[in-house]
């Protein structure tokens, strides 16, 4: 409410209180996001603002810092690859540098109010390409060391896109929903009202600054092993930290699914044509979609485990995962647990792919893995991007030339039947390319497109 000054002394004092503003500190404070984890509120924010202004104040756009923090995390990368311990400190130092920038780029846009629909896609893609090529740098040096720890680098980026696909489908379900009023979520708000659990609760699900901190320390001190030891030990711990929450707060919550998040919910499933049709087929029928799809993927992942490589059996149960996966998106998906779809088809695939080159047991085919699952986590996070700006998700024959997830799982499970007479790693190296050059031409075609949304990924702290 405004106020009218009734005399010239009034005036006055209103025009020295309006004088009295800093309006420069004003912007440098509300440059910076209210809701950071620990280390990047305490540690990165209080200089990385200063950088920004320094930025606008010499015409640098938000889209230029972006760039240079990936070109900065790729040399990161290719330090850790040269396996010497003057390398991995160097890593290491470029990599918390890389997420200096990270946070001044957002920080440069609410600064100088420099949002594009480029700038969205950027931001929202390159965190993701900085972190999992870090990845394959340190298993590039570790093999340069003579210990291969590219298996665990894949588990690693696995565990971490799972993550992000538990978040993305529970605030997606919930999108429309009103004020949670669960025990839980009430027990949330509690905790809430005592500073020090805020903190606490936002450092163990091991946010993106603790977690490249982390990664920094540890590869310049340690080796490629350990860092990834406790990055999967933390990530693994953060994920049933956050899973369980979210499982008791869907359990005693009582809302009802929009149309709206049940379509998102089946376009995050990455359906195939061999889902799509086994769904029409059992349209009518009904199914408890999460146990139906947790069931596909156990019985796919323990056949791979247990059975030998190459044997054909895996095929079989390849082939009714997909009929299985699609029983369980027939109908809508709008049960209380029915986001937990997108993450029980994500580890399906990821882990089929992972345990399949670990067991064929051939150079090449770990790193050939890894690529694959690169190229396909990319069109994942796509399509949440374009979900959460609204403009849906990628057009239905990118998902059908990819093949949806069952379809992927099945090919691979056909490449490990077929290695005896081809090349298992240049098999799934043919199939990374390929799906990631399709990809890539269509997601760049959309995102540089008038059309796009201008989605910020400000507010994700994973």
């Amino acid at each position: 409410m405004a106020a009218v000054p009734a005399d010239q002394a009034s005036r006055t004092e209103a025009e020295q209180a309006v004088a009295a503003v800093d309006d420069e500190a004003i912007r440098l404070r509300t440059a910076v996001k209210s809701r950071d984890g620990f280390f990047t509120t305490y540690c990165i924010s209080p200089y990385s603002r200063y950088i920004a202004r320094w930025c606008a104040r010499r015409g640098l756009t938000p889209n230029q810092v972006t760039t240079a923090s990936l070109i900065t995390a790729l040399i990161a990368a290719g330090c850790a690859a040269t396996g010497t311990r003057g390398g991995y400190v160097a890593a290491g130092v470029l990599l918390l540098l890389s997420f200096v920038l990270d946070c001044t780029d957002g920080q440069l846009a609410r600064y100088s109010l420099q949002y594009s629909t480029m700038g969205a896609w950027l931001d929202a893609t390159f965190d993701r390409a900085k972190e999992y090529a870090y990845y394959a740098g340190l298993a590039l040096g570790a093999i340069r060391g003579g210990d291969d720890v590219w298996a665990l680098a894949l588990g690693a980026m696995v565990l971490q896109t799972c993550r992000h696909v538990v978040d993305f489908s529970f605030n997606e379900a919930n999108h429309d929903a009103t004020g949670n009023t669960s025990p839980t979520a009430a027990l949330s708000d509690k905790l809430d009202s005592v500073g020090w659990t805020v903190w606490v609760r936002r450092m163990i699900v091991l946010p993106i600054g603790e977690r490249w901190a982390m990664i920094a320390v540890l590869t310049a001190v340690t080796t490629p092993r350990i860092v990834f030891y406790a990055l999967l030990i933390g990530c693994a711990f953060a994920a049933c930290y956050t899973t369980a929450g979210r499982v008791l707060r869907s359990l005693t919550r009582r809302a009802t699914r929009t149309d709206r998040a049940a379509q998102a919910l089946a376009d995050l499933a990455d359906s195939g044509p061999l889902a799509e049709f086994v769904a029409k087929v059992q349209a009518k029928g009904r199914t408890a979609a999460p146990v139906v799809a947790g069931f596909a993927a156990v019985l796919l992942l323990a056949t791979v485990v247990v059975a030998p490589f190459g044997d054909w059996r895996v095929i079989v149960v390849a082939v009714a995962y997909a009929m299985l996966s699609g029983f369980a998106v027939s109908r809508p998906l709008k049960g209380s647990l029915d986001w937990l779809l997108p993450p029980f088809f994500r580890i399906a695939e990821y882990c089929t792919v992972l345990v399949l080159a670990a067991k064929a047991d051939v150079p090449g085919a770990l790193p050939a893995a890894f690529g694959l699952v690169a190229a396909v986590a990319y069109h994942h996070y796509d399509t949440v991007y374009r979900i959460k700006g609204g403009t849906g998700a990628p057009p239905n024959w990118l998902v059908r030339a990819v093949g949806g997830h069952e379809g992927r799982t099945l090919v691979v499970a056909v490449l490990a039947a077929l290695s005896t007479t081809l090349d298992f790693p240049l098999a799934l190296t043919v199939l990374a390319v390929v799906i990631a050059l399709v990809v890539l031409a269509e997601s760049i075609r959309f995102w540089v497109s008038s059309g796009a949304p201008a989605v910020h990924d400000e507010g994700e702290t994973a």
